[in-house]
């Protein structure tokens, strides 16, 4: 009977034959269905944003701050054609994470960039980060005077006004990371967090982020998010640079602690940092910027050059001033920006620097670490705790996670 069916079923589906090339091409089909893509850049060798949030995103993120032409006075100006040639040199190479915010450039900067993912195609190839809680001008011009007082700050009406509005300035039907822009002091903790879990369940938005935030503030949230089984804060984006450490203080080792990745702006010092060279051709030229820089800018300056010319010609203090971000710490995806293409391909090639541990030192006596109290008195970590180092020697684990050769730790999600 057996026989039978096998030979029925021969006659109904008899066996393909295939010649020599149509297997060889099955094989190969086989082939590149398992094998790796050859990345483009270093900033296609993605990274998980942090322990608590599972999504790849590239190790630099592009900021947009710049696009527009309505804070030229201010900023400068970059047209919607630079803009868009930055957004494609970056998805090109295989940069993937771009961050702007509901007021950039009174809404270019989001209109911006939702235009040009529609005409790529390429909106869910894309990880999206904007902001809430700023004043932003209204999509339609109010009848009568605007009165403005719910379209800035925390509270739910803000947060769901913005991302309506949001939604519809990106071209697109989600958020893949909506930040608190600023803490404003007055929503509660419970508002806040209850808002933003529900414009998650919701799926208008994937993940959460906190910007500019005091430390205690963000560790509150996250705390009542996992006592109520909600969504919580994964990333943090906030001012650090070399000259500006003041985050490494408090935000750093609670961002280690809530398993949240980092997201440094202003990380190549707002334009401060100038090489020796530059700052006597523009003593010479002109005095207009010179006031601007502070001594700890010009103390950071010369210790990112001192680290450029011992890695080699064509290094610039501005790779070495990222690569101090990457190496520093885990999870961390510096924002860059810029008006030029030209700046953006300065900017990835800071991804194949790798500082030693002796020049990681030398930037970190050149840029000083402001403490405040209780840092100032116990220190930072327990071999600096005086009433404990009489009690004997505690071996203790090296840097914090990111290149560094004791940076072996990685960063876990609490409990």
């Amino acid at each position: 009977m057996t026989k039978f069916i096998t030979a029925r079923a021969q006659l109904l589906h008899p066996p393909v034959r295939l010649n020599r090339n149509q297997t060889d091409q099955i094989n190969m089909s086989r082939m590149s269905f398992f094998n790796q893509p050859e990345p483009v850049s270093s900033l296609a060798h993605y990274r998980l944003l942090s322990p608590t949030a599972a999504v790849r995103v590239s190790p630099l993120c592009l900021g947009t701050m710049n696009f527009g032409t309505k804070w030229a006075e201010w900023m400068g100006e970059c047209s919607k054609d630079t803009s868009f040639e930055i957004l494609d040199h970056y998805y090109d190479q295989g940069g993937n994470f771009i961050d702007t915010a509901s007021p950039y450039q009174g809404n270019e900067s989001e209109e911006w960039i939702g235009e040009w993912m529609q005409k790529r195609k390429n909106r869910d190839q894309i990880v999206l980060a904007t902001k809430y809680t700023t004043l932003y001008p209204p999509l339609t011009e109010p009848v009568g005077h605007d009165i403005k007082i719910n379209r800035a700050g925390n509270s739910r009406k803000s947060a769901h006004v913005a991302v309506r509005d949001c939604l519809i300035k990106l071209k697109t039907d989600y958020i893949d990371l909506l930040y608190v822009h600023w803490w404003d002091y007055t929503t509660s903790v419970p508002e806040l967090m209850q808002t933003l879990n529900h414009l998650v369940m919701s799926g208008k938005v994937l993940y959460l982020g906190a910007s500019d935030m005091p430390a205690w503030v963000v560790s509150k949230c996250n705390q009542y998010a996992r006592d109520h089984g909600m969504a919580q804060f994964v990333v943090y984006q906030g001012k650090w640079n070399l000259a500006e450490r003041d985050m490494e203080s408090e935000v750093i080792p609670m961002c280690k602690d809530e398993g949240m990745g980092v997201a440094p702006w202003a990380t190549l010092g707002q334009g401060k940092f100038k090489t020796a060279k530059q700052l006597e051709e523009e003593k010479n030229e002109s005095r207009r910027n010179m006031d601007q820089a502070k001594e700890s800018d010009h103390r950071a300056s010369e210790a990112l050059e001192k680290v450029a010319k011992e890695l080699g010609e064509g290094v610039s203090i501005q790779q070495v001033a990222l690569a101090y971000h990457l190496y520093h710490t885990a999870h961390v995806f510096p924002i860059i920006g810029g008006r030029k293409v030209s700046h953006l391909k300065d900017n990835i090639a800071a991804l194949d620097i790798h500082l030693t541990d002796a020049q990681f030192a030398t930037l970190q006596e050149g840029g000083e670490q402001k403490r405040l109290f209780p840092q100032t008195m116990v220190g930072t970590k327990t071999s600096e705790v005086p009433i404990l180092k009489n009690s004997g020697v505690l071996e203790e684990a090296g840097v914090g996670g990111g290149r560094g050769a004791g940076g072996v730790q990685e960063w876990k999600a609490p409990a």
